[in-house]
């Protein structure tokens, strides 16, 4: 659902993304993909799955976030469907593969600094498919939090000194959808 911006100007380009501006307003654009898809997972044991991973625009802190991932970013799949890229970050990011996915909302994903969306699924009746942990390039570690010590698990993790993304705090929410 991402809207071009005709007017813009592009001020800088890299492989991953370019700078654009209009008047004063800057922000980025990612490109070679077609958006975000993120997913809010629970297994029939009442538990969130969770991922963290060290992030380099943080300095490489670590941050917990909800499994998410690009779409349409690899080669010859251009043109793949947000709900066949929920899966397959899914099954990447922490080994799991959704029976259930329901799609949720479509939506910025952070207006002030670039055009991105982020599809949202809530994903149920999980099977456990393989590994996890990402691909090559990624360092991943899987959290399976019990829903009754979220909060706890939550406020540990920052006293840790782990960054939360705030998609995470909406756990609570989309469980009880």
């Amino acid at each position: 659902m991402t809207k071009e911006n005709s007017e813009a100007e592009v001020i800088g380009e890299g492989k991953w993304l370019r700078l654009r501006k209009v008047g004063k307003w800057e922000w980025v654009q990612r490109v070679n993909t077609t958006g975000v898809c993120g997913l809010y997972a629970f297994t029939d044991a009442n538990e969130v799955v969770l991922v963290e991973q060290p992030r380099p625009p943080l300095g490489g802190a670590r941050v917990l976030e909800i499994p998410a991932g690009l779409v349409g970013d690899i080669v010859g799949q251009e043109d793949e469907a947000n709900e066949l890229a929920a899966q397959r970050e899914l099954i990447e990011e922490t080994g799991y593969e959704s029976a259930a996915l329901r799609h949720i909302v479509e939506a910025p994903s952070c207006p002030g600094i670039t055009e991105e969306t982020i599809t949202l699924y809530v994903a149920r009746k999980l099977k456990k498919v393989g590994p996890g942990g990402g691909d090559e390039s990624e360092d991943i570690e899987v959290h399976l939090v019990p829903m009754d010590e979220f909060n706890a698990f939550i406020a540990e993790r920052i006293k840790q000194g782990t960054w939360i993304d705030p998609k995470v705090f909406a756990v609570p929410y989309f469980f009880a959808l």
